[in-house]
């Protein structure tokens, strides 16, 4: 008779987001991802399937997460712009934070599609509704005429990555804000 699982299942997944977030795919080992999501390598295996598996999994989380708290930065504000200032002063706030898609993305590139997937899933979800506010935004004479919804879109989603690498690499407050004002800028 196999024993009930006694551990939380949301709790450990968190506790292996935590370590990927920070160290990586190939540079996390089993033991640290047992001893940050509080388990025995056996619950691991039983509960995740493989690390491999378990990173997956993760990074569905993760950009679940990250996902609905950009779009809720999106929708703050009485008029478009404030939404996206809102959302730039968010990554800004957390730049310093590891991102686990911007570390998946260096670390295996265009290599693994399942991981592709999970990314562009999140990454379609945010485009359209960047898009969508920078339209709005235009619609409120806050974006200048002649720029474009959609390259607006791409534009912003490289400066969060840029924003965060930044952060990672020592860059500090006044730098990141500037990137974001710079950001901002290049709309109007």
């Amino acid at each position: 008779m196999a024993r009930p699982r006694e551990f939380d299942r949301e709790l450990a997944l968190e506790g292996a987001v935590t370590v990927f977030r920070e160290q990586g795919f190939e540079g996390t080992s089993t033991g640290d991802l047992t001893r940050a999501m509080q388990i025995g390598r056996q619950s691991l295996y039983d509960t995740f399937g493989d690390k491999w598996q378990l990173y997956l999994e993760a990074l569905r989380r993760y950009t679940a997460q990250e996902t609905e708290a950009h779009l809720a930065a999106l929708r703050t504000g009485p008029r478009a712009m404030d939404g996206l200032e809102i959302l730039l002063a968010r990554v800004r706030a957390k730049a310093g934070e590891a991102c686990l898609s911007v570390g998946a993305t260096c670390e295996f590139g265009r290599r693994r599609p399942e991981l592709m997937a999970i990314q562009q899933a999140g990454s379609r979800t945010l485009r359209a509704a960047l898009a969508a506010r920078v339209r709005e935004a235009k619609a409120e004479s806050d974006v200048g005429e002649t720029v474009d919804p959609g390259e607006a879109a791409d534009f912003l989603l490289a400066s969060i990555s840029a924003i965060r690498i930044a952060a990672r690499g020592g860059a500090g407050a006044v730098q990141l804000q500037s990137l974001a004002e710079l950001a901002l800028r290049a709309l109007r």
